[in-house]
């Protein structure tokens, strides 16, 4: 486990903070599709949600994307 953030490179820091921004957008997209099919499947009251739900996967995942590309934490 890492016991000082500030001993890395500045390099180094700024790829694990992508890799853990990467990581916890996939999650929640990863989250919103499950409970879309979730709804779709009856096991959750639906509202509109699934829509609702791939639209905020869909909008996490380009925004994660964008922010790799672009550069900017």
């Amino acid at each position: 486990m890492l016991q000082n953030w500030s001993a890395l490179s500045d390099d180094a820091q700024l790829a694990l903070s992508r890799e853990a921004l990467l990581r916890a957008a996939d999650a929640i997209a990863h989250q919103a599709e499950m409970l879309a099919h979730e709804m779709e499947q009856g096991s959750l009251r639906d509202r509109g949600g699934p829509d609702a739900l791939r639209l905020l996967a869909a909008v996490v995942r380009v925004g994660g994307q964008q922010g790799s590309v672009a550069g900017h934490a």
